[in-house]
């Protein structure tokens, strides 16, 4: 499926899909959220959320859709992209900027409503103490809420 995305992006046009798995939680509920992708037409920013492509050394195809937290140089002076889901309280990933392929610009719950984008940043400043937090969203308001 995110090959066709990618296509899509390239020919410059939005894209809705709903990711699965819980690396983006409390933020994005996979299998339940949607998200609405738009091809990059700036240079990336950190707290966007991004669809790359973070292909791992023995070439297994990864693809994640992740928050940029951190721009970083690599050993040939070109940006280096991390990037870490607000859910996983620690592990990143990294990518270049041709393996970005696109960028989160809504974030939808199942009743149409929209997310903020901008409330991860205090998140990412409570990393040290993220996987309690994420416990007690689990055991408490994620069972409240769905």
């Amino acid at each position: 499926m995110i090959p066709e995305l990618a296509r899509l992006l390239a020919e410059g046009k939005e894209v809705r899909f709903t990711p699965s798995g819980v690396s983006m939680r409390p933020f994005i509920e996979g299998d339940r959220d949607s998200v609405i992708l738009s091809p990059m037409q700036r240079l990336p920013q950190i707290g966007d959320i991004i669809l790359a492509d973070a292909t791992v050394l023995n070439g297994h195809k990864k693809y994640v859709l992740h928050r940029l937290i951190r721009i970083e140089r690599s050993e040939i002076g070109e940006p280096l992209y991390i990037l870490m889901g607000d859910g996983n309280p620690a592990g990143e990933e990294s990518c270049a900027c041709e393996d970005i392929i696109g960028r989160v610009i809504r974030i939808e719950s199942p009743s149409g409503r929209s997310k903020p984008l901008t409330r991860a940043r205090l998140w990412h400043l409570l990393l040290p103490v993220r996987k309690y937090l994420l416990k007690i969203y689990r055991h408490t308001i994620l069972k409240w809420l769905y």
